[in-house]
């Protein structure tokens, strides 16, 4: 396949509406958070999300009856690219990216009317239930349990890593719903809100200091019927179909690409001593290298992209290619950052405390480096990926 890589004067124009749009309406507050990489409040990714919703952008890749845009690749691409050149908060995947296509794709009509405006609206928040403690990149081997019992199940079990887990209102959650010679069979996917009786959320410490995944325990939590989404025992097929939209969204491109504009402004920075960065070999061949990497990684993702199948969703090998490069290039970045900051970048006071010490470019890079150590583990760890990669094409 021949792809066209000239942006035309329309793409061009609607860069353009995306960036004004962006500085319009993006909060400078925010948007000096996204670039120190500091974490935000719930309230601003919600107030963010609400300007995108009522412009009618908050899920490009949606089918247009569900709410989504009709854009082309290229369109969808080009938003993304430039809300991370503007420092605009990522939008939160779990709604829009995550449980939204799983929803409008094998949900009933009764759970798409019920769920997907306020996914839109960003008036629900969702939290992932996949992975579990002895069960993480092989989620096949989960041991929750929802037992049938008549018109509802009864779920016992625990959750690890639940990214914003405190914050939810609900979970898309997978559990054993029977016992079977293959461990990826007898998995359903269920949906459950985050204030039922005996669901328990304890907020865990990460090495950045921030609270941002949590543990939750199920005892005894009902989940009405209704919420079993699709086929009992079909679980291991729509989180599939997930995590190829989650991996696919993974590679980050524009936020890598952003995050190079950043290290090549340190690069460039002269130090007490008159000396700049980027006069070191050494330095140069680090930004050469990662910047040929991330070129090829967006030539790579709009391939995936271009391969794209609403009914099947994203090939999964070439989500794990993207999710490896992607994380390992994010990883590069903040390394580089942290390096090329000196001695300022290793200060830390803590993400949620943290004082403006030394120079303000530097401000933030600690903390964005020791939370990104997670980037090649969350979503299915790089070995696991190389696996899939293996057992896909080589097979």
């Amino acid at each position: 396949m021949t792809m066209n890589l000239d942006i035309t004067p329309e793409e061009q124009a609607f860069r353009e509406e995306v960036r004004d749009f962006a500085q319009t309406h993006l909060p400078e507050s925010v948007r000096r958070k996204i670039l120190y990489g500091e974490k935000l409040e719930k309230h601003e990714y919600v107030d963010w999300q609400k300007h995108l919703y009522q412009k009618g952008w908050i899920a490009p890749a949606w089918p247009v009856e569900y709410g989504g845009t009709g854009w082309s690749l290229a369109k969808q691409r080009i938003f993304l690219h430039e809300l991370a050149l503007q420092c605009a908060p990522e939008t939160i995947p779990f709604g829009i990216s995550m449980v939204g296509p799983v929803l409008y794709t094998f949900g009933s009509q009764e759970q798409k009317e019920k769920y997907l405006p306020d996914i839109l609206s960003s008036d629900t928040w969702w939290c992932q239930g996949f992975s579990e403690p002895n069960a993480g990149s092989d989620l096949a081997s989960l041991r929750t349990r929802a037992e049938d019992k008549g018109d509802h199940y009864l779920l016992n079990g625990q959750k690890a890593w639940t990214t914003h887990g405190r914050f939810a209102d609900k979970m898309f959650c997978l559990a054993r719903t029977q016992e079977t010679d293959r461990p990826q069979t007898g998995i359903s996917f269920l949906l459950l809100d985050m204030d039922s009786p005996g669901v328990e959320v304890r907020p865990v410490q990460t090495i950045d200091e921030g609270y941002s995944i949590c543990e939750v325990f199920f005892n005894d939590v009902q989940i009405p019927k209704e919420n079993l989404v699709g086929e009992e025992g079909k679980g291991w097929t729509y989180a599939k179909f997930l995590l190829g939209h989650e991996r696919a969204m993974i590679a980050r491109v524009g936020r890598s690409r952003m995050q190079l504009q950043r290290a090549y402004r340190l690069a460039t920075h002269t130090d007490a001593s008159g000396e700049r960065p980027i006069d070191n070999p050494l330095y140069r061949h680090r930004l050469s290298q990662i910047e040929a990497r991330l070129r090829a990684l967006e030539l790579t993702e709009l391939r995936v992209l271009s391969n794209y199948r609403p009914e099947l969703g994203f090939d999964i090998a070439d989500s794990a290619m993207l999710k490896i490069e992607g994380s390992e290039i994010c990883q590069a970045l903040t390394e580089l950052l942290v390096d090329l900051a000196g001695h300022y970048g290793v200060i830390y006071a803590g993400r949620h405390e943290q004082a403006a010490i030394g120079e303000t470019i530097v401000h933030g890079l600690m903390g964005d480096h020791l939370f990104n150590r997670v980037a090649t583990i969350y979503g299915g760890s790089s070995e696991i990926q190389r696996n899939i990669i293996a057992k896909s094409r080589l097979n």
